[in-house]
């Protein structure tokens, strides 16, 4: 599995660790930023994220910010992205089951770094389901 990852400063360590975590299973993953915990833009790194996953250059993306709705936000406004913010693990299974989510957001101030990885476990381990949900996922880009 090929994963893109982007953080902003205060989503750089959990993306550290869940970095760590994701190779250690044998996935690579490629960086887009930031690189430390000086304070910076989240739309910087989700911009080129988003660009990357949309033209099919990663399986995924995760993107991390203090809350994830900024950089979650920015990632959607790409037409073949639909990042889930996700804070438990019922809703990372659903947002791959229901609506083939393609980047996960996790909003580091509000989980812990376990909790963390159990999300990002549960929704590279989820399929997207199809049948009527299919239907809808269709119906989300804009052409």
């Amino acid at each position: 599995m090929h994963i893109a990852m982007a953080s902003d400063h205060a989503g750089y360590a959990l993306k550290q660790t869940v970095r760590a975590y994701l190779e250690a299973q044998g996935a690579t993953t490629h960086d887009y930023g930031c690189y430390n915990t000086d304070s910076c833009d989240y739309p910087d790194f989700a911009h080129p994220l988003a660009e990357a996953v949309e033209k099919g250059e990663f399986d995924f993306g995760i993107v991390i910010c203090s809350t994830g709705n900024g950089i979650c936000i920015t990632a959607n406004k790409h037409q073949g992205v639909r990042a889930a913010l996700c804070w438990d693990v019922p809703l990372a299974e659903l947002a791959r089951q229901h609506n083939n989510a393609n980047v996960l957001g996790l909003p580091a101030n509000f989980i812990s770094q376990e909790l963390a990885l159990d999300i990002v476990r549960a929704f590279f381990n989820t399929d997207f389901e199809g049948g009527r949900h299919e239907r809808r996922v269709s119906k989300i880009a804009i052409h």
